[in-house]
């Protein structure tokens, strides 16, 4: 804001200045259209004029910026909420993943085959 105001000063002293040193009157004449004035003030009317018309066409490019920015952040908001909604959702599913995988059936551990086995089966012999 500071800066804009200390621009707008520095601008208003060069317009006078500029003003001050072309005070010569010149005469302008567009098609059945006559006027007569300094020539700063001619010209600043010019520049007035151009500013204008470049405001004018320049506008509807700035409004479809200004509305596609809004679109777009609008999108980002609701993307950033399903990602959201999606991430809890991971976790609901590996949590029900989790609890509904099969637990892996712990062998029964091989028992010490006794003296009775060894005797009636023998040593070298399989069950067969």
């Amino acid at each position: 804001m500071h800066l804009l105001l200390i621009v707008g000063i520095v601008l208003a002293i060069g317009v006078v200045g500029f003003s001050l040193q072309n005070n010569v009157p010149v005469t302008v004449s567009v098609a059945l259209w006559s006027f007569d004035g300094s020539l700063a003030l001619v010209l600043l009317l010019a520049m007035g004029l151009g500013v204008l018309i470049a405001g004018l066409l320049s506008s509807p490019s700035m409004i479809k910026s200004r509305w596609t920015r809004s679109r777009l952040r609008s999108q980002v908001s609701r993307l950033e909420q399903d990602k959201i909604a999606l991430e809890r959702r991971i976790v609901e599913l590996e949590a029900e993943l989790e609890r509904l995988a099969p637990r892996p059936v712990q062998e029964e551990p091989q028992r010490f085959p006794g003296l009775r086995a060894l005797f009636i089966e023998g040593p070298g012999k399989s069950k067969e």
